[in-house]
């Protein structure tokens, strides 16, 4: 499979944000060390936890709140095997009901599989379960202990590794898709059914993303650029993957790889990533997230070495505009955590100019059907609205610096 793909460097850098960003998107790649992990109190571990560890009898010597979690708590637990030997094992305990049994079923099915292919690469799960009837709404997932080094992991390092999983990995159908729901942090992604085609997969996940997204961007304007992404970009960028005898391989993805989900590991030095949230897909989706200049993956020398080990998908000459499209998911899940109108801009501008890329005349009469002539009217039309918006921005500014730092831990 490997001999499928060239080697060469042309061009390797032709491609790389050709498009514009949008207003919204003009600061600078963060330069700032990301926070080191911490450790904090004692935690008590629960009975179902114990019970789940891979060697049976093994007891807990320590346990110890390690990092934080929006969504949980996580632990670094000290375990004593039967043959007397010390383990170390993190736990990730949600309590978010059902949402918590698919966040954490779906993350062990994702490092599962990664692990298969790429045993170095993510640690070892070891179990996903109930805290059964002392705390029902509670679950938990329980794997291997990694110490963080770097984050994130240097690019060369990080492209070979990411670029490996992808080509290595083969669908168990030979088709797109995955076989559990999987969660973009709490967001459950449309992925669990299997799809002969790429476009039909990408485009029920976008659209429910954007069905999630729709109380958030309340403007008209944005209904008309969702119906025009599903009904015209989509089809336009993603079928001529598959058209015209070109094969596109379904990867496994890690799904959400961004700054904080990767790392390179303080023992060994090698990078390795968590916070699965894969499926199968075109490769290209999992560096969707590093366009976004709030990230340090957005430093062009991250894509540049990953293009060197994985080329870009035929039609080349579409390839920016692919990487503006799956962004989106991760930008509209970033703008459901981070309120206010600078991040739901972001969105609609990427998707105007995806819009004004491939259906410029479409826009331009649904907008005017609704009122509005175009971006640069609408966002007048929005001018009051966002002033009004400033002042609570602002009185948020704070809750919004540590739900940011919370993220990074998560």
């Amino acid at each position: 499979m490997l001999n499928a793909f060239s080697t060469s460097n042309k061009n390797v850098t032709a491609y790389i944000s050709d498009i514009s960003i949008g207003e919204a998107q003009h600061k600078k790649t963060p330069s700032e060390p990301i926070p080191v992990t911490s450790l904090d109190q004692t935690f008590s571990v629960n009975e179902s936890v114990i019970a789940s560890f891979p060697f049976p009898g093994t007891k807990v010597v320590e346990a110890i709140n390690y990092g934080r979690s929006l969504w949980g708590t996580t632990a670094k637990i000290f375990a004593q095997l039967p043959s007397g030997g010390i383990e170390i094992y993190f736990l990730k305990a949600i309590t978010l009901g059902a949402t918590g049994r698919y966040m954490c079923e779906g993350e062990y099915e994702s490092l599962k599989a990664i692990h298969n292919v790429s045993p170095e690469f993510v640690p070892k799960p070891y179990a996903w379960g109930s805290y059964g009837h002392i705390d029902p709404a509670t679950y938990f997932l329980l794997t291997e202990f990694r110490n963080i080094g770097e984050q994130p992991a240097e690019p060369a390092k990080l492209a070979t590794r990411l670029a490996n999983l992808h080509q290595k990995s083969v669908s168990p159908t030979g088709k797109f898709g995955f076989h559990v729901p999987t969660c973009h942090a709490k967001v459950a992604q449309a992925v669990d059914v299997w799809e002969d085609s790429w476009c039909t997969l990408f485009a029920r996940h976008l659209r429910h993303i954007l069905e999630l997204a729709k109380p958030v961007f309340d403007w008209p304007e944005f209904d008309v650029v969702c119906r025009l992404i599903l009904e015209t970009v989509v089809p336009r960028l993603l079928q001529p993957l598959q058209s015209e005898g070109r094969v596109l391989k379904p990867c496994l993805l890690h799904g959400d790889c961004w700054d904080e989900n990767t790392a390179l590991d303080f023992a060994t030095g090698q990078p390795f990533v968590f916070d699965a949230c894969s499926f199968y897909g075109h490769n290209e989706y999992d560096v969707g997230n590093w366009r976004a200049p709030r990230h340090i993956l957005s430093s062009k020398v991250y894509m540049k070495d990953y293009k060197r080990k994985f080329p870009v998908s035929q039609p080349e000459e579409d390839w920016d505009a692919r990487n503006l499209l799956y962004s989106l998911t991760f930008n509209i899940c970033h703008t459901l955590y981070i309120p206010g109108p600078a991040p739901r801009h972001m969105v609609y501008d990427d998707m105007t100019t995806l819009c004004r890329m491939f259906c410029a005349d479409e826009l331009k009469r649904d907008l005017k059907s609704i009122g509005s002539v175009g971006s640069e009217e609408e966002g007048a039309s929005h001018e009051n609205t966002d002033a009004e918006e400033k002042e609570e921005e602002e009185e948020m500014q704070n809750e919004r610096t540590a739900t940011a730092k919370f993220l990074r831990l998560k």
